[in-house]
């Protein structure tokens, strides 16, 4: 791996690709990639200090306290931003995989007593440190796709002590992985056994219980809801965001994924910056996130594993909105950090070009975590988080169907990631 050197060049590549720019974009801005032929890009500790032609670029000087990487017959493009995961979690549910062939749906399952409560036992029964351990391997598995940044919820705990110890994992996760993990508390996933038919009242204990010491502490950034049919109704939900939104966290919503039942509109109206999901937003919601500047988080995995019909991302896209890719991972619903299959989903069976699925998984999906200005394409000023294919060009991304086309992977200026080395960082 690179040696102790702060500053790293990588030079002669066939293509730097990138989405230019500091905020999402929206709508036709998706495909402006720019993309610069024969390019070099300069990172002194830890920051882009220069990116273009080589032939435009003044020579570098003290090029001995560089670590240079020849990138010829190579594209290199922004860090991937896996913008919606719930990576940190106990237990796995293969037998639901199972069920789910045989013809059962996830909400079935869930009355069933499995689905999220599943994942609650393993969780609560998982120590910190074994918490920690699972997701470190993960974040690994994310980095070998091309991932430096990560959003990753709580929302297997649903109690005090448990949704903390979820994002306090995720802390030190942050802390000790070159992935850099951006949190947000999801206690209200689901209503826990001990709140049956009083979704209210788990409202309640969460905003008077849960929230003020995840705020205090600094725990999460964003508060999440799962607004659904049988979880939790637009009321309920638009209560607890607010809420969040007065002690200093940024709404999140799951929204629209199973009935449309006015999440998206609800995303809109308490200033969200993001709604995820959306396989069943009505226009009517869609418009209202364009407006309103809300992230439309997609999740093709989530509706390939669940053999549902894809999000209109075409028609988001169509009608203006800031359309974001992420992969789900979770042990249930969509057990996969595979970015390469989000590529193949989105280009062949969403309406995506290739330009606008890389904008939707790297400027957009740092939008949808509020740190556009500083990652999701390659500008002066911003953090050195990149990715080098194998390949010349961006569009063997989806060409090679659902296998990682990443060579290697710089962080913070650092090579974490070769794909001809055993170890990952």
């Amino acid at each position: 791996m690179q040696d102790m050197k702060k500053n790293i060049i990588i030079k002669n590549a066939s293509q730097i690709v990138t989405s230019s720019g500091f905020s999402a974009k929206f709508g036709r801005e998706m495909s402006d990639l720019k993309v610069i032929d024969q390019g070099e890009v300069v990172i002194e500790n830890g920051i882009i200090t220069a990116v273009g032609n080589a032939k435009d670029l003044p020579p570098t000087e003290r090029l001995d306290n560089f670590y240079v990487i020849d990138a010829s017959g190579k594209a290199v493009l922004p860090g991937f931003v896996d913008s919606h995961t719930h990576f940190v979690f106990g237990g796995y549910r293969p037998d639901e995989f199972i069920l789910r062939l045989r013809g059962a749906s996830y909400m079935e399952i869930m009355s069933y007593g499995g689905g999220i409560f599943s994942t609650v036992q393993a969780t609560r029964k998982a120590s910190k440190d074994e918490l920690i351990n699972k997701g470190i391997k993960r974040l690994d598995t994310m980095v070998s796709f091309g991932v430096t940044t990560v959003e990753g919820k709580s929302g297997y705990g649903l109690d005090h002590d448990n949704e903390i110890k979820q994002l306090e994992s995720m802390v030190e996760l942050d802390r000790i992985h070159p992935v850099d993990v951006a949190r947000t508390f999801l206690g209200a996933h689901a209503v826990p056994h001990n709140y049956e038919g009083r979704p209210d009242d788990y409202i309640k204990y969460l905003i008077e219980s849960v929230l003020p010491e995840v705020a205090e502490k600094g725990l999460a950034e964003f508060c999440d809801v799962f607004c659904e049919e049988g979880i939790f109704s637009v009321d309920q939900s638009r209560n607890l965001l607010l809420e969040a939104k007065k002690q200093g966290l940024k709404p999140k919503i799951h929204a629209d994924e199973i009935v449309q039942l006015g999440g998206a509109e609800l995303a809109a109206e308490v200033g969200a910056i993001s709604a995820d999901h959306l396989l069943q937003a009505s226009d009517k919601g869609i418009q209202a996130l364009a407006k309103a500047g809300t992230v439309a988080t997609l999740l093709p995995g989530t509706a390939f594993s669940l053999r549902q019909p894809y999000a209109r991302a075409r028609y988001m896209i169509d009608h203006n909105c800031a359309v974001a890719l992420a992969t789900d991972l979770n042990p249930g619903s969509c057990f996969s950090e595979s970015i390469p299959l989000i590529f193949a989903l989105s280009t062949l069976y969403m309406g995506l070009s290739i330009e606008e699925a890389i904008t939707a998984l790297t400027i957009n999906g740092a939008a949808a975590i509020g740190r556009a200005k500083d990652i999701g394409s390659i500008d002066v000023g911003k953090k050195g988080d990149l990715l080098i294919l194998e390949y010349p060009s961006y569009n063997y991304i989806p060409y090679h169907i659902g296998v990682s086309t990443v060579e290697k992977v710089i962080k913070d200026g650092k090579l974490i990631f070769d794909k001809r080395q055993t170890s990952p960082h």
